[in-house]
C-alpha cells in the first residue's frame, strides 16, 4: 500500500490521551468555474468511495474501546464537528489491526482531520495508530 504524505492525518501517533490528529487535511476551497453563477459544491469521490486507513500501529492498554472520528470544519483553527464515528473494542486494538472508517463521507467542509479516543478504563500509556486517506487499503486476503 502506498501511502502519500499529502494524505496522512495521523503517522504513528501516539495516543495515551484523547487527541487530535497530527494532520489536518485542507480539501481546497470551492471555486467558481468560469461562466457559472457560484461555486462547485464539494465532492470528494462521487461514485467512487475513498478509502481511509486506520490502522493500530502498536497494541492500546487500559482502555475498554478505542474511538475514531472524522471531523470537519470551514476553518483550520476550530469548530471542528463529527460527521462520520467507528469503535473496536480494546481486544482488538493491537498491533496491525485495520478497521472502521471504509470509506471517507461525503458530507465533508474545507478542512478534515481525526478525533482519537481512547475510553473505559483509564488512561492508556501505550498505543499507537496511522491513518491516511489511501487509494485502496491492503487486505492480505486473497481474493479480497
Amino acid at each position: 500500500m502506498i501511502l502519500s504524505q499529502n494524505l496522512i492525518l495521523s503517522d504513528n501517533q501516539a495516543v495515551t490521551n484523547d487527541a487530535e490528529s497530527d494532520n489536518i487535511i485542507d480539501l481546497g476551497a470551492a471555486g467558481i468555474p468560469y461562466g457559472a453563477a457560484g461555486p462547485l459544491n464539494r465532492d470528494v469521490g462521487k461514485g467512487t468511495p475513498v478509502p481511509i486507513l486506520i490502522q493500530i500501529t502498536e497494541t492500546f492498554n487500559n482502555l475498554q474501546f478505542f474511538e475514531v472520528s472524522i471531523e470537519t470544519s470551514d476553518s483550520d483553527s476550530g469548530g471542528f464537528n463529527y460527521v462520520s464515528r467507528s469503535s473496536i473494542p480494546a481486544a482488538q486494538a493491537v498491533a496491525g489491526y485495520q478497521y472502521g472508517l471504509q470509506v471517507l463521507p461525503t458530507n465533508l467542509k474545507r478542512y478534515i482531520r481525526l478525533f482519537l479516543n481512547g475510553s473505559g478504563g483509564t488512561i492508556p500509556s501505550a498505543g499507537r495508530v496511522t491513518a491516511a486517506i489511501t487509494m485502496g487499503n491492503q487486505t492480505n486476503i486473497t481474493g479480497a
